[in-house]
């Protein structure tokens, strides 16, 4: 009996034999496991494919709001530049700005 639980205990022998289990049982064990996960696989493509559907129009709705938003920003800015233009008479659009030099040699 040392002979067979040396064999039993040795890694290179428990390996063999569950590889040539492995090989047996394969051709058996496959179609059915292929049969058994082909719906598990469809249900989740056709998940990925709901996912993807409805990620679509949620972009779709959140870049027309984004654009709306930078719409009503811009219309504002506008206002609020032609507004302050209109409240300081002594400048006109034309008339240049006079720059201020700034010593920042010290």
């Amino acid at each position: 009996m040392g002979l067979l639980d040396e064999l039993i205990k040795n890694k290179v022998v428990k390996g063999l034999a569950i590889g040539a289990g492995v090989y047996v049982l394969a051709p058996r064990l496959l179609p059915v496991l292929a049969e058994t996960a082909k719906p598990l696989v469809k249900g989740i493509m056709k998940s990925g494919v709901l996912c993807y559907e409805e990620g679509k129009e949620v972009l779709a709705e959140v870049g027309e709001s984004t654009e709306d938003l930078w719409a009503e920003v811009k219309s504002e800015m506008e206002e609020e530049s032609r507004s302050s233009a209109n409240e300081s008479p002594h400048l006109s659009e034309n008339e240049p700005i006079e720059e201020k030099s700034v010593d920042v040699t010290s």
